[in-house]
């Protein structure tokens, strides 16, 4: 019983001893993507952010979102079958959330 209670013992002073990861050292990035002509939300756009290489598609509000992201510079591409290629070149700051809009003009 000693021995497991100093194993526990032991377990919680490890485990205490590691930094915290604050989310203030992180940023977030948030938009939403509309059409140039009609401002409508378009629904189904990838999204990509480089150089992290996450991506998403925008829901039926046009809106997406990057979490947890490293504080430095992003380029967020939006792309849809049927429209332009549009890029933007964001630098969030830690611990707050740079919101954008994206438009994406559609293709003749």
């Amino acid at each position: 019983m000693k021995k497991l209670i100093f194993c526990f013992a032991a377990l919680a002073f490890f485990v205490s001893c590691e930094p915290a990861v604050s989310s203030s050292n992180f940023s977030r990035i948030t938009g939403q993507v509309i059409d140039l002509d009609t401002h409508d939300a378009i629904e189904g756009a990838s999204v990509n952010l480089s150089p992290s290489g996450k991506s998403t598609f925008t829901g039926s509000d046009g809106y997406f979102d990057f979490s947890d992201l490293d504080v430095q510079q992003y380029t967020v591409t939006v792309s849809k079958t049927g429209y332009s290629t549009n890029r933007k070149t964001v630098k969030p700051v830690a611990g707050e959330t740079e919101n954008i809009t994206i438009t994406l003009k559609k293709t003749e």
